[in-house]
């Protein structure tokens, strides 16, 4: 793929010039940039991308991977990282050898992290054939589903995915692991008895099974109006849309089935048995769900660390310098200080233990998930 030059870099906006940047389930590495599938949705919105529809390369593979391994918020074995999950699709024909470019590249060095592939696209029967040749990274195929037959929505089918969810999850004997990732769920368009039908048949092809809802931000939301496509919601918000009501839905239709979850690195680590490295075990209506052998796993691990503790992971990063801890129980240890996001994703990494920001309080039973929808807040 030919890269982009300096000049042309420099002309992105901020956010897209960073190639890695921290997000809740990893350290995400988004050096190829532009995607064909014109989903509606697409958090691409968000970093000013969204114009663009051929991917293109900031550097090539050996750099990103490079960029990513010296970076202040990398941890080997320990980070989770994200591979292309917010600028384009990591299977689509131009993206797809880049993609294990880099899986190869990290896997040679012997590295154990969890890497998180997120695609709705066609996979096949060589690409898990490659998959099957990493030898140390835990590798989680994320399949995005929503059922949604809206072109002006979802243009590209959403059967395509569960075609390759079904494929990929076959082989009795692979390394690498597959969750079918239903989403976006929204009230009034995918929903339906039948949908939920749907849903729960092909979860049983996957290792583990993660529903969420939708990121309704101002950029989406302006999409939606400019382009005549019925607003799911009154208000924006900064965290993903699930109402109550759907909310019980999912888990009425899902009643039969243990492998079912609220977290999307709940349902990586269950998949790969292990303890949740997001640590949400504390929080512990969010396990409500959960197998018992999977809770037994996180309470085992689950550890509340010190104010000491948390203070001295974060003295190596410069800007968690004011961070101040406010509180600390087997929920969650509660900060301010930091200014944006991405520190607090290293802390709870490295700690294996819920960090949440003072300003943004998690409400008893929203699962860290927007308030549209529940008791109390608008529909």
């Amino acid at each position: 793929m030919p890269l982009l030059s300096q000049d042309k870099i420099n002309r992105l906006p901020e956010r897209a010039r960073e190639v890695v940047e921290y997000r809740k389930s990893g350290l995400s590495l988004n050096h190829i940039q532009g995607c064909s599938l014109g989903c509606s949705y697409c958090i691409r919105h968000t970093y000013g991308l969204w114009d663009e529809n051929q991917p293109r390369a900031l550097m090539s593979d050996a750099e990103a991977v490079e960029e990513l391994v010296a970076h202040r918020y990398f941890q080997p074995h320990v980070t989770p990282i994200q591979l292309f999950n917010r600028a384009t699709e990591p299977f689509l024909p131009k993206v797809r050898p880049h993609t294990f470019a880099v899986l190869e590249n990290l896997d040679a060095r012997e590295l154990t992290n969890h890497v998180l592939v997120i695609t709705r696209h066609k996979l096949t029967d060589d690409d898990a054939d490659q998959l099957n040749q990493l030898r140390h990274l835990k590798v989680t195929l994320l399949f995005t589903y929503s059922g949604i037959d809206n072109p002006k929505i979802e243009p590209y089918p959403s059967h395509i995915a569960a075609e390759s969810l079904k494929l990929m999850s076959a082989p009795e004997v692979r390394k690498y692991r597959t969750v079918l990732y239903w989403r976006p769920l929204v009230p009034g368009l995918n929903d339906t008895d039948e949908h939920l039908a749907t849903a729960f048949e092909l979860s049983k092809h996957a290792d583990a099974t993660v529903f969420t809802g939708l990121f309704y931000r101002g950029e989406i939301a302006e999409y939606y109006k400019a382009n005549g496509i019925p607003e799911p919601y009154e208000g924006t918000a900064r965290r993903k849309i699930v109402p109550e009501t759907l909310e019980r839905r999912v888990l009425d239709a899902f009643s039969s089935t243990t492998a079912l979850f609220r977290k999307t690195s709940c349902a990586v680590s269950y998949a790969h048995g292990l303890p949740d490295y997001n640590g949400h075990v504390g929080i512990r209506e969010l396990c409500d769900i959960c197998p018992l052998s999977q809770l037994e796993r996180c309470l085992n691990a689950h550890r509340v660390p010190s104010a000491e503790q948390v203070r001295d992971v974060a003295r190596v990063l410069p800007e968690a310098r004011e961070l101040e801890v406010v509180d600390i129980t087997g929920r969650a240890a509660v900060v301010s200080g930091l200014w944006e996001e991405q520190p607090r994703y290293f802390l709870q990494h490295a700690l294996g233990f819920q960090v949440h920001d003072e300003r943004h309080p998690h409400h008893a039973n929203r699962h860290g998930r927007a308030d549209i929808g529940w008791k109390g807040t608008p529909a």
